[in-house]
């Protein structure tokens, strides 16, 4: 998942309608923090534009406009919340910084291949699991793991990322922090349930963040899917929601429908 240039849909008189980020998501062109600039517009005529202008995209936008776009056919693909840690108003515990992790584990930079974080991704994200990825690891690798490591889903890894490792020296554990679009990202949070270790990514994240504030990043931010229980840890580690969005794939164009914009 990547977006970076913003593109602005204009109506048939040239009157600006929405704006997005640009980017690729699920192999289709997806039109990211889409916003409607048109205030005289409602949510039922501007998921009529979307459609209209956007045919087979993923939208993310506001619940409203996502849920007026289901109605219209759009396909689900994620409820989300957007939150954020302010690290300069509310600096994190002293404490968070270097804590050791359990016994026979240690904290270790995120400069391992994507094939060794594999198993415990896999493990974390379980059937059932709201953020369950359903291709093979092939895919998995490929779409997921592999572009967040080498920055190109949402962002370059920062330095504040870790991995935990065991005796073994395999990973059950990581925080991925990413810079996304200018904006510190928790982009990744995951350990390795049969194995043991309970909390041990809230262990990670706090050492992450507590990194991040040393840098002198000014705050970070996470998304959680609607329904994912994580979210009642990172709002007790200072996280406060920022948006909610919906994210949807819009109808493919059916016959006699065209757009009624133009970029």
């Amino acid at each position: 998942m990547t977006g970076t240039d913003r593109v602005v849909r204009r109506n048939g008189g040239g009157a600006p309608v929405v704006r997005y980020r640009a980017g690729e998501r699920e192999g289709r062109p997806w039109a990211d923090r889409l916003e409607v600039l048109d205030d005289s517009m409602d949510a039922a005529a501007a998921a009529e534009f979307v459609r209209a202008e956007l045919p087979g995209w993923v939208v993310s936008a506001d619940p409203e406009l996502g849920r007026r776009l289901l109605e219209q056919g759009a396909r689900p693909l994620r409820h989300a919340h957007t939150f954020r840690r302010d690290l300069r108003a509310d600096p994190p515990p002293a404490d968070w910084a270097g804590a050791p992790l359990r016994a026979g584990l240690r904290a270790v930079p995120c400069d391992r291949g994507p094939e060794e974080l594999l198993d415990s991704w896999r493990a974390a994200f379980h059937p059932g699991h709201v953020d369950r990825f359903p291709g093979d690891d092939a895919r998995a690798l490929a779409e997921r793991i592999g572009p967040l490591l080498a920055g190109k889903a949402i962002g370059p890894v920062l330095p504040s990322s870790l991995l935990a490792v065991d005796a073994e020296d395999r990973v059950v554990a990581a925080a991925v922090l990413t810079d996304r679009d200018g904006l510190p990202w928790v982009a990744e949070v995951f350990r390795h349930p049969r194995l043991g270790y309970p909390g041990l990514g809230a262990d990670l994240l706090r050492r992450a963040i507590a990194d991040a504030a040393d840098r002198g990043l000014a705050d970070v931010h996470l998304v959680v899917t609607e329904g994912n229980p994580a979210r009642r840890v990172y709002e007790a580690m200072g996280f406060v929601l920022w948006q909610t969005s919906l994210t949807v794939i819009v109808p493919e164009a059916e016959d006699g429908v065209r757009a009624v914009g133009r970029a």
